[in-house]
């Protein structure tokens, strides 16, 4: 990342704030390279640091459709992020039906990070538009009450967000540009990357665990039809309600398996609305009330 004179104030200005900062803005503009940027800067100066990856499109720790939690106590670690310390499963991509899940499960993860960290750094998904984007940045800094928002702007796009947060929650927001050198990616390749990244969660040919279908939430209602499962994405969680890692279900002559590697501590599964290739790892998106109650 290009360094001008607005970013050399703003990383100075984090190293002396404690508590939350969040980085808020539009796909491709930049957003994980400064929060990764920041959080480098923070242990170079010996802070106590941990890294929220909200962003659930193109995460940063764990797999794709989960917020991840790490903790980073040397430069080292600053590269070593794909392997979260806590796990939260959202269950898709885009924020547009998961507002409440997404929402709980990056505020769970700050409380968590706060216990042990001074500073804790949050990278957040890139929809920041509509109604479903300016839902989604409000009631998350509603709730993790951040010390500082930096909003990457390439125009007016982020100015309902930022007036709503200086409005209603009186929210300190710093504004900068995209640096220069951010390069863009096409549609195509974001969803290389999220295949790759999946691929990477669930592996090739992983053990098949048959589940009951009382081991789902939401909770399946009585005769719904289990072939309709087949191919969905699962959060495995164990009895903490954290997420061990990704599975996804097959159906085969009215039995329901779940590929994952993940099984040994598996206590329950979380449906996600996310329909997933095993062959490909290519994903098309399911809305979940459709998928369980057919409306």
């Amino acid at each position: 990342m290009g360094v001008g004179a607005p970013y050399e104030a703003l990383r100075e200005r984090v190293r002396g704030l404690d508590g939350v900062v969040m980085v808020i803005g539009d796909a491709e503009t930049g957003k994980t390279t400064l929060a990764r940027l920041l959080l480098r800067d923070a242990v170079e100066h010996g802070r106590t640091v941990a890294f929220v990856d909200g962003d659930v499109a193109a995460a940063t720790v764990g797999p794709v459709g989960c917020v991840g939690l790490k903790f980073v106590a040397s430069i080292d670690e600053c590269d070593l992020l794909a392997y979260p310390d806590e796990l939260r499963f959202v269950g898709a991509v885009e924020p547009s039906g998961v507002v409440l899940p997404h929402v709980v499960a990056v505020t769970a993860l700050i409380d968590i990070a706060k216990e042990k960290a001074d500073l804790v750094i949050c990278d957040t998904t890139g929809v920041v538009t509509g109604v479903v984007g300016q839902t989604l940045k409000y009631h998350l800094v509603e709730l993790a009450q951040p010390a500082l928002v930096i909003a990457i702007r390439r125009g007016a796009e982020l100015d309902p967000v930022i007036g709503m947060l200086r409005r209603f929650l009186s929210t300190r927001v710093a504004e900068v540009e995209p640096p220069e050198n951010v390069v863009s990616g096409s549609p195509t390749d974001r969803q290389d990357t999220r295949a790759d990244a999946l691929h990477d969660n669930i592996g090739d040919d992983p053990p098949r665990w048959r589940v009951q279908t009382t081991v789902f939430a939401p909770t399946l209602p009585d005769g719904f039809d289990v072939s309709r499962l087949d191919g969905m994405l699962v959060g495995v969680q164990d009895e903490r309600g954290r997420c061990l890692g990704l599975g996804v279900l097959e159906h085969d002559d009215g039995t329901v398996k779940v590929a994952t590697k993940y099984g040994d501590e598996m206590r329950g599964l979380r449906l996600g609305s996310i329909r997933v290739d095993l062959d490909t790892f290519a994903t098309s998106r399911v809305r979940l009330r459709e998928l369980i109650f057919g409306v």
